[in-house]
């Protein structure tokens, strides 16, 4: 497999929507089949590092559904969409500010102590597993309009997981990758017992 062409290829697969930000990189050295760093706000770019002699491994459905959930959940991380953990660090940032020139100590330790505190949860929750199994919908419905059923591509996505389980050779999923097998295998009809609703 050449990096080169499949690089090419993976980011013509990818939404228009995540063509501007999202980069491909190969990074061979890694051990990790697909690796990406949480988003900051001052990185324009938002890369995704692919090892490409690990990712040969998986089958041409697995790849593209692991490509496709790993940009939408990149896509998913909006630090200025307004939210309520926004707002509460801005509050928080601008009491420090006024504590500050007003030389209170202690009122500067609470505006930043609350800030963080909102950017931490913020920070958890685009983590969670909320969040991630978004992503494996998101990456779902992407392929429904490239002629897969939901089932197939939720099949397709579960046995992603596990084959690069395998390839990484790691012998437990952690709790969040259980959740999502869960719930992918109740898309693909292996099981009737969902983790949320759709």
């Amino acid at each position: 497999m050449e990096p080169k062409v499949e690089i090419r290829y993976l980011s013509d697969l990818m939404p228009a929507s995540a063509r501007g930000s999202v980069k491909i990189i190969s990074k061979p050295e890694q051990t990790k089949v697909v690796d990406v760093s949480f988003p900051l706000p001052w990185h324009r770019e938002r890369p995704i590092y692919i090892n490409f002699d690990l990712w040969r491994n998986l089958s041409k459905q697995q790849r593209d559904l692991l490509l496709l959930r790993t940009a939408s959940w990149l896509m998913g991380v909006e630090w200025f969409q307004p939210n309520i953990y926004q707002g509460v660090a801005l509050i928080g940032l601008f009491g420090s500010l006024i504590e500050s020139a007003q030389g209170d100590a202690v009122g500067v330790v609470a505006g930043a102590g609350l800030s963080a505190i909102a950017i931490l949860r913020w920070y958890r929750r685009n983590r969670s597993q909320e969040s991630e199994v978004a992503a494996d919908m998101a990456a779902i419905r992407l392929m429904t309009r490239r002629g897969y059923s939901e089932t197939e591509a939720a099949e397709y996505l579960l046995k992603a997981i596990e084959a690069v389980a395998k390839i990484e050779k790691r012998s437990t999923f952690n709790f969040i990758e259980l959740v999502r097998i869960q719930n992918l295998r109740t898309i693909a009809g292996f099981s009737e017992l969902g983790v949320f609703n759709k």
